[in-house]
């Protein structure tokens, strides 16, 4: 494909009159070369609970779904060029916080989702041996309904959405702006500022109002 501008690093790059500034540039970035999605639901999660009264939940945060070491396999599929068998794991844990209803104390719970097991086809190009590529992905979790107390055990649902990725490094030529203006300045925290709410306050009346002063409509 043919270009109509100067392809050496910080050359003007001229494209439209609204981005006259903008300037060519070469940057090393992770580029997605293929991605897919997927979605597991886990209708009977149970985690053990305190010895202790009725329960509530009062939140679970999800962390980030990770590739469990030493699963990941990736197999080139034959008669299929640039395209590969992917299996591997994934390990999702969470952290629950329930409530005592009785005493109110908060305790939070560790645990994690079943083991995921992945075993797809995607593409990934043939390239030369220096050249790594990564298999990354992303999740995202999700509770399903309102956790119920049964016995020792929680008892809830959850659903996860899984984005798989197929990663390399290399070097793009783009056109740029340049680098990044300077930041504002940073707020600071002020453990104080009611009293600067309390110096915008309009000084109040000092002496009850005479009987002219005060409307009608507030004496009867």
């Amino acid at each position: 494909m043919e270009n109509n501008f100067d392809l050496s690093p910080g050359a003007t790059v001229s494209l439209d009159h609204k981005f006259s500034d903008l300037i060519a540039e070469c940057i090393i970035v992770d580029k997605v070369y293929a991605h897919c999605q997927q979605r597991e639901c886990f209708e009977d999660i149970r985690v053990s609970v305190p010895q202790c009264g009725k329960l509530e939940l009062v939140d679970i945060t999800f962390n980030p779904g990770e590739i469990i070491d030493q699963t990941l396999v990736i197999t080139p599929i034959p008669h299929r060029p640039h395209f590969s068998r992917v299996r591997f794991r994934v390990l999702i844990t969470f952290v629950l916080h329930v409530r005592d209803i009785k005493t109110g104390v908060i305790t939070p719970i560790v645990g994690q989702l079943p083991e995921i097991q992945k075993d797809i086809v995607i593409f990934i190009p043939q390239a030369r041996d220096e050249f790594a590529f990564e298999i990354v992905i992303e999740t995202a979790s999700q509770l399903l309904n309102q956790p119920i107390q049964d016995g020792e055990e929680l008892v809830f649902a959850v659903g996860t959405f899984i984005i798989v990725k197929v990663v390399g490094r290399v070097q793009l030529f783009v056109p740029a702006f340049g680098f990044c203006p300077e930041p504002p300045d940073c707020e600071e925290f002020a453990p104080d500022a009611i009293c600067d709410d309390f110096d915008q306050e309009p000084f109040p009346e000092f002496f009850p109002r005479q009987l002219q002063d005060i409307p009608e409509d507030e004496l009867f």
